[in-house]
C-alpha cells in the first residue's frame, strides 16, 4: 500500500532540519535565530520542537505559559507572532523542570504524531523548521522515515562549535544525513567567539575556524560563524508584552550575522514542495 504524505505537511513549501551531533552546541538558539530572521524577511514560519530531551523553544520564544489545543484535525500550535507558529513537547509538560522518561518506541511514536497531526493553518507555511535532539538516535530514524514520504525537503543545517570534540561528533551527523539522503544545506559554527557587551570586541574563547575547515574537507557549504552574544540572552529573559523578542532582535548585531547566513540558504533556490 502506498504511504500517504502527512496531511500536516501538504501546505508547507520548505522543510529545514536543524541537526547537531552533540548536545550543548546551541542548536535551539540557532533554530530560534533562524526563525526570527526568516520572519524578519517576511516569511510565514512554523517551528516544530521535537528535541524530546530538552524542549526549550517555548522558553526561547517567551510562550511557556501558552497552551496548544486539540481540534478535529489535530493539534493547533501556539501563535507566537502573526507569521510565526510553534509546536513543542514543552507545551505538554506541567513544569519546566519535568523530564521525559520514555523508552524509544514511545519517543518515535510521539515524533510521528508531531509530524502528522499538527494543524499549521489554512495559509501555506513558507518554512517549517524542525529542531531535533542531538546525536543519531531512534528519534532521528523516525524523522527520516516520516520525511522520506514528504520529499522534496530542503535539507539540514548542521550546527557545531569550534572545539575538536564537537567537530568529530558532527562528522557522524553528516554521515547519518548521507545514509538517509538528507541534503546538507551547510554548516554553522556556533559559539564562535564572545562579543563583549561593553566594547563589542569579539574574543575567540573556544578557538575558531573548526567548522569552516570541516566544510572544506567535506566539500560542504560553510554558512558562517555565530558568536556568543550576552545581549541575546537578555532579550530572551526580558521579553514581555512591552519588550517583544522579534522587535529587539531586529536591532541586534546577531540579526545582521544571521541574515547573511540565511541569505546563503535562500540563494540555493531550492524547489517549493507546494
Amino acid at each position: 500500500m502506498e504511504y500517504e504524505i502527512p496531511q500536516s505537511l501538504n501546505k508547507v513549501k520548505h522543510i529545514i532540519l536543524i541537526l547537531s551531533g552533540k548536545g550543548g552546541v546551541g542548536k535551539s538558539s540557532v533554530t530560534t535565530q533562524t526563525a526570527l530572521t526568516l520572519v524578519s524577511k517576511g516569511y510565514n514560519v512554523g517551528v516544530l520542537d521535537i528535541d524530546l530531551t530538552g524542549p526549550s523553544l517555548p522558553r526561547m520564544f517567551g510562550v511557556e505559559n501558552k497552551q496548544i489545543h486539540q481540534s478535529t484535525q489535530g493539534w493547533v500550535p501556539v501563535q507566537v507572532y502573526p507569521n510565526l507558529k510553534l509546536m513543542s513537547l514543552g507545551f505538554l509538560l506541567k513544569n519546566r523542570g519535568d523530564s521525559v522518561v520514555w523508552r524509544g518506541p514511545k519517543k518515535t511514536a510521539m515524533i510521528k504524531q508531531f509530524l502528522k497531526d499538527i494543524v499549521w493553518g489554512n495559509e501555506p507555511l513558507d518554512y517549517l523548521l524542525i529542531d531535533t535532539p542531538p546525536g543519531t538516535s531512534d528519534e532521528h530514524i523516525a524523522i527520516a522515515e516520516e520525511l522520506r514520504f514528504a520529499q522534496p525537503i530542503d535539507g539540514a543545517i548542521i550546527v557545531t562549535t569550534p572545539q575538536l570534540v564537537a567537530i568529530n561528533d558532527v562528522k557522524k551527523e553528516i554521515n547519518f544525513c548521507k545514509k538517509v539522503n538528507f541534503n546538507i544545506l551547510g554548516i554553522i559554527e556556533n559559539m564562535s567567539g564572545f562579543i563583549c557587551p561593553s566594547c563589542k570586541e569579539c574574543t575567540n574563547i573556544f578557538s575558531s575556524g573548526g567548522g569552516e575547515l570541516l566544510s572544506k574537507d567535506l566539500e560542504l557549504t560553510y554558512l558562517g560563524n555565530v558568536p556568543i552574544d550576552p545581549k541575546f540572552v537578555e532579550m530572551i529573559e526580558s521579553q514581555n508584552e512591552d519588550n517583544i523578542l522579534i522587535e529587539m532582535y531586529k536591532n541586534s548585531e546577531l540579526e545582521v550575522i544571521m541574515s547573511g547566513i540565511i541569505d546563503k540558504i535562500l540563494k540555493q533556490d531550492l524547489p517549493s514542495r507546494v
